[in-house]
């Protein structure tokens, strides 16, 4: 899964995870077969228990793609709860709309196709969750769009923010790395929120709005 902890450990992490259910092991394969990143199944327990313990009702998914980690959180926010899934590829939707019917949350998932950055502004009322998982250049922007969007109490959640440990580099060049080191820096030193950032797989932040 392109974790940057020991791969010994990595190994072990991923040999003691329940077997997933059939639409959840199907997409880990495709994902495999068409090199699509996806969450993974390590990281997608994560989401379903920050759902959970949070008692999260609504969530915009920014970067979708072929819908893995969105049935984790359509699970988790239970029966009346609503997923808004985001992605710019059409075909990555229609694949994604099938899952979601044969894994039983259609109903509560909402499938919004184009600029995830673009879709979330057009929205009009606060989210329990805000899960960011688009182009790595585009977090600063996302961070400022994000938080007006977010309820009290609600939570900002961000995939790949240690990048394969290229995070750690002194003098970055890549622009996707500067763009996360700046996004890291905006969480810690914003007084709306409290982050941790958490090793797992590429590293997940969890930041809560005050």
């Amino acid at each position: 899964m392109g974790g940057i902890t020991a791969p010994a450990v990595e190994d072990y992490l991923y040999s003691i995870l329940p077997p997933r259910d059939p639409v959840l092991a199907e997409i880990e394969a495709e994902s495999a077969k068409r090199d699509i990143p996806i969450v993974g199944p390590a990281v997608g327990r994560l989401l379903h228990q920050l759902a959970q313990l949070s008692g999260a009702k609504t969530v915009f998914e920014m970067g979708s793609a072929i819908g893995y980690s969105t049935i984790w959180w359509a699970r988790a926010v239970g029966e009346g709860g609503k997923v808004i899934y985001s992605d710019g590829d059409p075909r990555n939707a229609q694949q994604a709309r099938r899952y979601f019917e044969r894994a039983g949350v259609s109903d509560r998932v909402t499938l919004k196709t184009g600029d995830a950055l673009e879709l979330l502004s057009e929205e009009r009322h606060h989210f329990d969750i805000i899960f960011n998982d688009v182009d790595k250049e585009d977090y600063p922007r996302v961070f400022r769009l994000a938080l007006p969007k977010l309820r009290k109490g609600g939570l900002f959640v961000t995939d790949n923010v240690l990048w394969s440990g290229k995070v750690a580099d002194k003098h970055p060049r890549e622009g996707s790395t500067k763009a996360i080191l700046e996004f890291n820096r905006l969480l810690y030193n914003s007084p709306e929120l409290f982050t941790t950032i958490l090793p797992i797989r590429d590293g997940i932040a969890v930041a809560i709005k005050k």
